[in-house]
């Protein structure tokens, strides 16, 4: 059983793999064996998060990519495949800051709307698409979308309440859309040795708004906090490894009960 946990040798290419989520499931992979390729709009920042993976004694690599520009994206990949000659993984967890959100959905235009979901539904579909062709000719490969809770359920607005915070419309819709398009791509691509899945987290912390903080932390029925990223990274692992072999369209809420 240990082995089939084993990343040993494979490419798993992670967009967004120096982010706040990213960085640990750039870190966990490597230390799991993979070849790690980490890929940011930043060179500096993925460069960074490269030189502490191999400090440590892992394999990773930076690669700088728009990923919401065709030509940038195709550049991507035809870098990667020509240095490993394969892909075993793909993880879309990139998320950019579009736009003004506003507090409500009147607020928001209808220019700072539609970019936002070209960036996080186009951008993740178009590395899915590029990298895909290469995962059909090999006939296998694990494609991964970052979603959301709010992907799955409404919004409680009350958290947000006396904060400067909100959350917005076209986010839900975004990952809402992204957990869709994972059950469509692992049906049409099932037959093809592509497995593609879903991983969906709660709010993770990252120094937010105390008053939000103790709101949000109420409806965490394991431990009443927010997720860290190393709650979500094994997860990562096992979807990424020959364990999760015969689990395709799936979206695994990560939340600590908050949903329920």
């Amino acid at each position: 059983m240990k082995s089939s946990f084993d990343l040993t040798n494979k490419v798993i290419v992670i967009v967004g793999g120096a982010g706040l989520i990213g960085s640990e499931l750039s870190r966990l992979c490597a230390s799991h064996g993979a070849n790690v390729v980490i890929v940011e709009i930043n060179k500096k920042k993925a460069e960074s998060l490269v030189a502490v993976i191999q400090k440590a004694g892992g394999k990773a690599f930076a690669e700088v990519c728009d990923t919401t520009n065709e030509k940038s994206v195709k550049a991507l990949v035809a870098r990667v495949t020509k240095r490993f000659k394969r892909v075993d993984g793909l993880v879309n967890t990139a998320h950019f800051s579009t736009g003004k959100p506003g507090k409500v959905p009147t607020d928001v235009s209808y220019t700072d709307f539609i970019d936002y979901l070209n960036d996080h539904i186009g951008g993740p579909f178009l590395a899915t698409r590029e990298f895909a062709k290469h995962m059909i000719r090999q006939k296998s490969g694990s494609i991964v979308f970052m979603g959301s809770i709010y992907g799955v359920k409404a919004p409680r607005f009350e958290i947000y309440k006396g904060t400067p915070m909100t959350v917005r419309a076209e986010y839900e819709i975004a990952k809402a859309g992204l957990i869709h398009l994972t059950k469509y791509l692992a049906k049409a691509w099932g037959p093809r040795g592509i497995r593609v899945n879903a991983i969906s987290p709660g709010g993770v912390f990252d120094n937010q708004n105390q008053k939000f903080v103790k709101a949000y932390n109420q409806h965490a029925i394991l431990g009443n906090r927010m997720a860290n990223p190393d709650d979500i990274a094994p997860t990562l692992v096992y979807l990424m490894s020959d364990a999760s072999k015969y689990i395709t369209g799936q979206n695994i809420v990560i939340d600590g009960g908050w949903t329920l």
